[in-house]
């Protein structure tokens, strides 16, 4: 492994960088990457789109890329505006941008060419996933150590844990020489690239990829470090023609590029843990094993806010609700949950779930996408500007998207509803993350994955199975219904549910029952709703929606 890292010249301060995980973990799709997005390819589109003036550099227009990728790469319209797209969201780090953004119609949109050109080489990097079969069959992820998790019923498997971000550094450090030459301008393209200058704005596009710190603390673009004082002489930085050398740059990064301080991996190692779960109840008993306990992990503590990082691993049978300034504009882990119910009502920066089974999570609106990997019978609930699927079977997604939800490979029996639920402070936090309710794809999920052309893997859920989704928490705030209402079809079955209730409530009350038939007949619904309770896993809800703690409290009110 790689271990960036050094003193920097004239302070004792250490320099770390290291590789940014969004645009690998949420920007790479899970899909074969396309033969013609390699180098060869990338250098031709930069040349064509310096041809095509304000349109195609220092920004490429949706036309110019569209025309590029359906015309000269055989891409798909909807592959191409996929990749434009799922860049685009990423770009955009405030609030006001994104909501900016919402209304702008593809055609007047536009990204920066050289760090889309990035994102689009760094697509190759799936090919390291895709060769172990992590992303097509749900298995686990390559990492160097293998470690034992629990199952839910006490079982251990062996396998390694999922965790990317070694192969994301690794796939940087083999292919920066080929990422760096992507930025020297068209017109100096040859041999010798060795011995050519890349523009500040080329240093800038690169640190769509790395970023790092020059004292551990303060996080910073990679040309913002480079062009630090007592860096510039190593980083090959000349203020005379404000303009790098290639190679002395490239040796500088390689000698400091390593770990993430503020990754996943980072987090497990120095974490803080939290209390948010308690021990698993098995036949009455408290099991005391650690094995058996949830894990929660964050970076709160350290990390600014665009490096947050929260983790919930192998929460299993119980109930986790937090609104918290430890989860707000988060990026979310939930790895391994089984048969649990997890609430998130923060608003969220990205919310990956992983091999989670029989569980529900309810999630604050998350400003960039949650991914769904690998899960079974997994219901998720949330605004989102997109979700992605792949490798996870009977799961259930009710969504408020600006997007359309994206199919990707090995996903059987998915259903796809209407966003059903709201709690107090849902549209601030909506606010919050420059999300509305103007346009929403909720029912119009994309299959792009190598199976979408056999036979549907997902389907629309029908009203007659719909239900709307009580949040079971009292909070401030003034959201008092869901937002933007319901679909007509669905509004008008629950009318049709909630009149065969008042005609079944007014049956019993004319049929005349005696006090003693009355307390009979309540007992005997309350035995069967009892029964039911705990055949569907309702009652372990219930049980695990009472607060325990007072710090449990102070996380999120109480229950209703």
């Amino acid at each position: 492994m790689h271990h960036g890292g050094g003193k920097q010249a004239g302070g004792s301060e250490t320099l770390q960088l290291w590789v940014r995980p969004e645009p690998f973990t949420l920007g790479v799709l899970p899909l074969p990457p396309h033969p013609k997005l390699g180098l060869h390819y990338l250098k031709k589109i930069s040349v064509y789109a310096k041809t095509k003036g304000k349109q195609g550099f220092p920004r490429l227009s949706y036309a110019v890329w569209k025309h590029v990728a359906c015309n000269k790469l055989q891409l798909s319209e909807d592959l191409a505006w996929v990749y434009f797209e799922t860049y685009d969201l990423l770009s955009h780090p405030s609030a006001e941008d994104r909501s900016e953004q919402e209304g702008v119609s593809p055609g007047r949109k536009s990204v920066e060419t050289f760090k889309f050109l990035l994102f689009l080489y760094i697509q190759q990097s799936n090919k390291i996933s895709l060769r172990d079969s992590s992303l097509v069959t749900g298995e686990e992820w390559p990492t160097r150590s293998r470690s034992p998790s629990p199952d839910p019923d006490g079982r251990t498997s062996h396998g390694p844990k999922g965790l990317d971000e070694q192969n994301h550094l690794l796939f940087v450090i083999n292919h920066l020489d080929e990422m760096m030459g992507l930025l020297v301008e068209p017109d100096q393209y040859g041999d010798g690239v060795h011995d050519q200058l890349l523009s500040v704005e080329a240093v800038q596009a690169l640190g769509f990829v790395i970023e790092g710190s020059s004292n551990g603390k303060q996080v910073k673009p990679v040309h913002t470090i480079a062009m630090q004082q007592g860096v510039q002489q190593q980083s090959g930085y000349s203020k005379i023609s404000q303009s790098f050398s290639f190679r002395s740059l490239q040796t500088w990064v390689r000698k400091h590029l390593g770990a993430n301080l503020f990754g996943i991996t980072a987090c497990i190692a120095t974490g803080r843990r939290l209390s948010w779960t308690k021990p698993v109840e098995q036949d009455g008993r408290t099991e005391s094993s650690p094995g058996k306990r949830g894990r929660v992990a964050t970076n709160a503590h350290i990390a600014s806010k665009q490096n947050k990082v929260l983790i919930l691993s192998q929460v299993c049978k119980q109930t986790v609700s937090q609104s918290s300034e430890v989860v707000t504009e988060a990026h979310i882990k939930i790895h391994r949950c089984h048969f649990s119910y997890i609430y998130l009502l923060s608003p969220l920066r990205s919310v990956s779930i992983e091999k989670c089974k029989h569980t529900t999570v309810v999630l604050g609106p998350v400003a960039t996408c949650i991914n769904v990997v690998g899960c079974e019978h997994t219901t998720i609930i949330a605004v989102c500007r997109r979700i992605s699927v792949s490798s996870s079977t009977l799961c259930t997604f009710h969504t408020l998207t600006p997007s359309q939800p994206l199919v990707f490979g090995g996903n059987d029996s998915l259903t796809f509803g209407p966003y059903h639920t709201h709690y107090p402070q849902l549209e601030s936090h909506m606010t919050q993350v420059g999300l509305g309710t103007e346009s929403n794809f909720w029912d119009q999920p994309l299959a792009l994955g190598p199976d979408s052309q056999e036979v549907p893997v997902f389907e629309i859920m029908n009203p007659r199975d719909f239900y709307v989704f009580v949040t079971p928490f009292d909070m401030e705030g003034d959201t008092k219904e869901i937002p933007g209402g319901l679909p007509e079809e669905y509004e008008r079955a629950l009318h049709h549910r909630e009149r065969d209730v008042k005609r079944w409530q007014r049956t019993v009350k004319e049929a005349g029952l005696s006090k003693e038939q009355k307390k009979q007949f309540q007992s005997i619904v309350e035995a069967k709703f009892q029964a039911w309770l705990a055949e569907t896993g309702n009652k372990r809800q219930l049980d695990g929606l009472v607060p325990s703690s007072p710090t449990h409290r102070a996380a999120m009110d109480s229950p209703r």
